[in-house]
């Protein structure tokens, strides 16, 4: 009875390492080294078009453990076409030649070691000679011990998590002024910093290409231009006008995240030094008009980026916050850090006051997708971090406060045009 009973308790489990689903990491999720901008990918199927062996396809992902891992790709390939390629993963590595069939085909790379819990990524070279497609690679999947439990993005998004910091302030406080200082540590393409973002719009600076960096203020339309992609389908008398732009300014509107007035200033901002900006608000009957300025460091002086008129609002700076973005996903396993201190908001009768505490919450995107992405105190200052696939994550909702003592802004802002 008891040699029955073993067996069935090996059978059980025998048919439970058959029935386990591999861990499908699409090839849609993968990222292109050095260059993602080089790498195409698409949703349903997968890597296309790699022909350049200077260009590694990767993914990352967290184990739970270490152990065993056997990984095996799924690709199309023309039939009779060959194709050469090496996965480094754990340490090891190993290279296949696959022969085209007439169906896509899963491609062994056999067993690889994984030494414990942590980050790891696993990397696909291209063996073959300039210009020859590698294949259309459809997904890797991985199973052993070490894959049972492993976090790895499986949906298309590859964008680093949004992170965004809360300043509370008493509801109802008329503040006509909000200061904030912003320094980027790590500022990869395709990184918004923003530095003072409020109830109806933000300001901040952004890193477009290698080229070519911004200094941006927009504010949102009101009523139904909260939520429309098109400013066409906004009534008019929602729409926020502009009122003046600064010199240099480029002005106009944007949708696709709700709709409103935009403006931007081209100018090449430093990592490491300290980029200041403050927006302001003068309530009305019915409206409220902002405006952004940010300290020019050669000029020595507030440059205006734009005032505006938003309708429907008649009411102070509330819901300020900051936030850093990854706003394209082929950089988004690149990590994005930068610090925010000396906050300072500035209330109707003209005094100031410092914000020393700020609440971390982030997108959708960190609550499954992405658990990298931070917010802390370093060097007397908030910080926001994301993406880099590195250790640890810091909790939705967690709350810290920066050491106090600075000087309230003395602002020279230039007259209103």
């Amino acid at each position: 009875m008891r040699a029955l009973l073993v067996f069935s308790v090996v059978a059980v489990a025998a048919v439970a390492r058959l029935a386990a689903a591999p861990l499908v990491l699409p090839g849609c999720t993968a990222y292109g080294v050095p260059d993602g901008s080089a790498l195409r990918v698409d949703e349903a199927e997968g890597v296309l078009d790699w022909k350049d062996p200077g260009l590694a396809v990767v993914w990352y992902g967290e184990f739970a453990q270490g152990g065993e891992l056997r990984a095996r790709l799924r690709v199309a390939l023309p039939e009779g076409s060959r194709s050469r390629l090496r996965l480094s993963a754990g340490g090891g590595s190993r290279e296949v030649e696959i022969v085209g069939q007439a169906e896509p085909q899963l491609v062994d790379f056999g067993n690889f070691a994984v030494g414990g819990a942590g980050y790891e990524s696993l990397r696909l070279e291209n063996r073959n000679a300039a210009g020859q497609a590698a294949g259309r690679l459809i997904a890797l999947e991985l199973e052993g011990a070490a894959a049972a439990g492993a976090h790895f993005n499986v949906v298309e998004r590859r964008n680093a998590a949004s992170v965004h910091l809360a300043f509370p302030v008493p509801s109802g406080e008329p503040l006509t002024a909000f200061y904030n200082e912003v320094t980027a540590v790590e500022d990869p393409i395709h990184t918004y910093y923003m530095a003072c973002g409020f109830s109806r719009g933000y300001l901040g600076m952004q890193v477009n290409s290698a080229t070519e960096r911004r200094l941006i203020f927009s504010v949102w339309d009101s009523g139904s231009g909260q939520r429309a992609a098109d400013r066409s389908a906004v009534p008019e008398e929602q729409h926020t006008r502009l009122l003046a732009q600064g010199e240099g300014v480029e002005a106009g509107v944007f949708g696709n995240e709700g709709t409103g007035g935009h403006s931007h200033f081209i100018y090449p901002w430093k990592t490491g030094e300290a980029q200041k900006f403050v927006v302001t608000a003068q309530p009305q009957a019915g409206a409220t008009e902002y405006a952004g300025y940010w300290f020019h460091p050669e000029a020595g002086q507030w440059k205006l980026l734009a005032r505006f008129r938003a309708p429907e609002d008649g009411k102070y700076l509330r819901g300020l916050y900051s936030f850093s973005e990854n706003f394209a996903g082929e950089t988004g396993h690149l990590r994005r850090k930068a610090r925010y201190g000396n906050q300072w908001v500035r209330r109707a009768d003209g005094s100031w006051r410092e914000l020393l505490q700020a609440t971390f919450s982030h997108d959708a995107t960190g609550k499954a997708a992405r658990r990298d992405r931070f917010m802390g105190v370093e060097n007397g200052q908030f910080f926001l971090s994301h993406g880099g696939f590195v250790e640890g994550f810091t909790a939705f909702g967690a709350a810290f406060s920066r050491p106090g003592g600075g000087a309230a802004p003395d602002l020279k802002l230039p007259e209103a045009p």
